[in-house]
């Protein structure tokens, strides 16, 4: 029988398998990331944010059904694969919710949802095809007070909440691991100033921070991301700084520098690699937070702008709904951004005890 092999790595890679709590926060944070790669073609409005509205059918409940007559745009205009997974469809066809329908001659004769009033349409609109433009469309999740499809906005919103987790905690690591490695590593005068400036960020409360960083760059997606990101390196820097002052003590540094490497190679080559473990840990803890402050300035108002559907700012929109007999509006983006935070807050403890390699 093959010896199994005792390396840390592997050991570490078992122990996080036999987690089943672990595995399965995993498995939906995985399956979050492929809802935010795929959005627009699993979303049943795959238009461009999913902003199709239909005012007539506001507020509609989970499950609600209508037929809708579908009219064809007069200018058609291509759209490439890439295009259409990253910004959806382009082609907004105009769509009427309707009660009934009825061949008149060359006529469409509908009735309106809303105020159920006869129109008429020449049946050369439709291409002579009702059966083929005339379907009844279910909402799953409900329409928002302007009639939107609120599944599509959900799983366009992950998008956002992905995005932003990913590109948030890596500038906090780009930036929290090289101050965090110089000023450990060099420490006297370097490692006072980098402690004076990390002392002074983490003493702002974070919110007003990423306000203050936001209201200056200008509000928009990208804007909060950058935002977020400035604000997130500190708790890397000071973890870094820590290990990296515990490391720089061993005996295979003290071997480096005896051969005359560089101290930017022994730092990145040697004392880093060697303190992955909880820098790991750490960037999971911060995904969730990046994505909780995220909300929090989307509901504020200076978040991801309208129409660019957020989980916070679908919060914002529909909160006093939750007093209006609808809560679903609120509960569902609120139940959304609970189940993704916690996946990632379970993931980091997980990864915590898997990597201890005490016990």
């Amino acid at each position: 029988m093959l010896q199994q092999s005792k390396s840390l790595s592997q050991l570490a890679f078992r122990k996080f398998k036999q987690n089943k709590v672990g595995m399965i926060s995993l498995c939906f944070i995985l399956f979050c990331g492929l809802v935010a790669i795929f959005c627009y073609p699993l979303a049943p409005d795959n238009s461009n944010f999913a902003n199709q509205m239909h005012l007539e059918i506001h507020s509609k409940p989970p499950g609600f059904k209508v037929n809708m007559l579908t009219i064809p745009s007069a200018t058609k205009k291509e759209t490439s694969l890439l295009d259409f997974l990253i910004h959806g469809n382009k082609n907004t066809e105009t769509e009427i919710p309707i009660i009934s329908y009825k061949i008149n001659g060359e006529n469409l004769e509908i009735i309106k949802y809303a105020d159920g009033l006869l129109k008429e349409y020449p049946l050369s609109a439709i291409q002579n095809k009702p059966e083929t433009y005339i379907k009844q469309k279910t909402f799953y999740f409900g329409t928002d007070k302007y009639g939107r499809d609120l599944l599509s906005r959900l799983l366009i919103g992950t998008r956002i909440s992905f995005s932003i987790g990913f590109i948030a905690v890596f500038i906090s690591l780009f930036i929290g691991v090289f101050m965090g490695a110089i000023g450990g590593y060099f420490g006297g005068k370097t490692d006072t100033f980098i402690m004076w400036i990390i002392n002074i960020t983490w003493s702002i409360p974070t919110l007003l921070l990423v306000i203050a960083i936001t209201l200056a760059l200008g509000k928009g997606v990208w804007q909060v991301f950058i935002a977020v990101g400035l604000t997130m390196w500190v708790e890397v820097a000071r973890v870094v700084r820590g290990q990296v002052i515990t490391m720089k003590q061993q005996q295979y540094v003290e071997a480096a520098r005896a051969l005359g490497f560089s101290d930017f190679r022994i730092i990145f080559r040697h004392i880093l690699p060697n303190i992955m473990a909880p820098i790991i840990v750490i960037s999971a803890a911060n995904f969730a937070g990046a994505i909780l402050i995220e909300s929090g300035l989307s509901f504020l108002g200076i978040g991801a702008q309208p129409p660019t559907p957020s989980w916070g700012a679908m919060i914002k929109n529909h909160y006093n709904y939750i007093i209006l007999g609808k809560p679903f509006l609120a509960i569902i983006p609120g139940l959304a951004i609970m189940s993704l935070v916690m996946a990632f807050m379970l993931l980091g403890n997980t990864l915590r005890d898997a990597l201890d390699v005490k016990n």
